[in-house]
């Protein structure tokens, strides 16, 4: 158990999204998980250029699918951060090695797994406002649970 939140992203379709999220997660000691198949090559220029040398594998997991992520995640809470949920993230009492999911950029997740996981959560916005990019999301969220998680 790592006892440090993870972050998950599902099929994630943006190379300059992802590897930001890779900083971010680098920087404040997150693990990051990507449930597959993504949008992008790992080898594409777009990404390469915005991760730098942040990579590194040991810190970052692979699914093939997301059968094999939610098998893996049975005896874990998964967290789904959604626009589409009631609760909002600073209202939420995350655990130090809570998994936070993030949807695809274009779609979020399917309906199928929006509806098995029982926590929800959104960042309250503006109301004409459709959503923050999904790096800002991460770090936003990411930053909260380290803050109430006493690991920041």
């Amino acid at each position: 158990m790592s006892h440090r939140p993870i972050i998950a992203l599902y099929e994630p379709d943006i190379p300059q999204n992802t590897a930001a999220i890779i900083r971010t997660c680098a920087c404040l000691g997150a693990k990051l998980e990507i449930i597959e198949p993504c949008g992008f090559h790992l080898s594409d220029k777009r990404f390469k250029r915005v991760v730098m040398d942040y990579m590194d594998w040991d810190k970052i997991d692979l699914y093939q699918s997301s059968k094999h992520f939610f098998e893996a995640k049975k005896n874990h809470r998964v967290i789904l951060m959604t626009t589409k949920a009631s609760i909002s993230y600073t209202k939420f009492n995350f655990k130090k090695d809570d998994t936070i999911l993030f949807g695809r950029e274009s779609a979020g997740v399917p309906e199928n797994i929006h509806q098995s996981i029982d926590d929800r959560l959104k960042i309250p916005m503006n109301e004409n406002a459709r959503s923050l990019n999904i790096a800002s999301s991460v770090a936003v969220v990411l930053a909260e649970s380290l803050r109430q998680t006493g690991l920041i």
